[in-house]
């Protein structure tokens, strides 16, 4: 067994599909003082975990006893151009779905390849105690990512790299290996408020603060109850997630398309119409989603969603016939929604 080096592991991680590989100690006092700021403010809104699990997040030793090193690692996974989602964005017939969605679920593969990343280092060390995480426990990805030079956190509160834009997952290797840790990356958002000035519901409410209760992510996702109605137009063909802060965002000129087959679409959804997926039952969508990061909301919120969008559609007997024909056995939850969509079209329903 021998000593491994950084640059060791950062070829081992580019042998694994990652775009870069960055090493930082854990001390995330700065972000603790802005998470607990946050979390104050409400921000959060229905995601007590955030709050519940807050002392874990800031200090990565209490969540893996031991730790001293976090390697992070991100991977590129947009899969098509902007041009391509702005002009999805534009076709109100059309469902949008935040492009890291349109492939298979990037969990299972970051972790995997992770843990592989993980083992190669064990294999060359010896005793090594670790463990691997992708957006799947109380971790403060984004700092952690920063600290390790991969990037900086921007006005929308995504991380950017300076040659490769924003649309990329993170991952994080908690270990005890003490290594030598990266120099981290300046802020390269100057005056730009370009993400700012784009978002539909207004979220970004100051640079760096973003507010999940008016984010059409978190309300398409996260949040699992009524939409508010100040936000449903403003949403938009959006059905599940948004990406406008970064698609607008000038660095992501620079974003490299993904070379990971699993996180091309699939089911066409990148050119599906809003009348095709509401059309779906619950087994059409478990069984169309099945390995995809989508079917977590599960078929009531895919629905609910997807009535707020023909809301916003182009008036056609073929959008009011099919809201209508839903509304007999809609939860409350739904009939809310439908409810407000008709009334778009100016069917007023008692």
């Amino acid at each position: 067994m021998s000593p491994v080096s950084v640059e060791q592991i950062r070829q081992w991680g580019e042998q694994l599909g990652f775009q870069q590989v960055g090493i930082s100690g854990v001390d995330l006092h700065q972000a603790s003082t802005q998470l607990h700021e946050w979390l104050a403010a409400g921000f959060h809104g229905g995601m007590n975990w955030m709050a519940e699990r807050a002392a874990l997040r800031t200090e990565p030793a209490a969540l893996v006893p031991g730790t001293v090193t976090v390697i992070s690692v991100r991977m590129d996974y947009l899969p098509q151009s902007r041009d391509q989602a702005f002009a999805q964005l534009e076709n109100p017939d059309l469902a949008y779905i935040a492009r890291y969605a349109l492939g298979r679920d990037y969990h299972k593969l970051m972790r995997k390849r992770l843990q592989q990343l993980a083992e190669r280092i064990r294999a060359q060390m010896g005793d090594l105690h670790y463990r691997v995480f992708c957006d799947s426990a109380p971790v403060l990805e984004k700092p952690l990512a920063s600290q390790a030079g991969l990037g900086w956190i921007g006005k929308h509160t995504n991380l950017i790299q300076r040659e490769a834009g924003s649309f990329f997952f993170l991952g994080e290797i908690y270990t005890d290996l003490p290594l030598p840790p990266d120099t981290p990356q300046t802020s390269h958002c100057g005056s730009c408020t370009a993400c700012i000035d784009i978002c539909p519901t207004r979220a970004i409410v100051a640079p760096y603060r973003l507010d999940a209760r008016r984010c059409i992510a978190y309300l398409t996702i996260e949040w699992r109850g009524v939409i508010p109605e100040e936000f449903r137009a403003a949403m938009g063909n959006r059905i599940y997630g948004c990406d406008d802060c970064q698609l607008v965002c000038p660095w992501n000129r620079y974003a490299r398309l993904t070379r990971e087959i699993d996180f091309l679409p699939r089911q066409n959804l990148d050119t599906a119409s809003l009348l095709a997926l509401w059309a779906w039952n619950e087994a059409t969508f478990l069984r169309t989603l099945e390995g995809s990061p989508l079917r977590r909301i599960g078929h009531l919120t895919w629905l609910r969603n997807i009535a707020v969008a023909l809301g916003n559609a182009p008036t056609s007997p073929a959008v009011v016939a099919a809201l209508e024909s839903r509304l007999p056995e809609a939860s409350p939850l739904l009939r809310e929604h439908i409810v407000w969509a008709l009334r778009q079209h100016g069917v007023l329903v008692e």
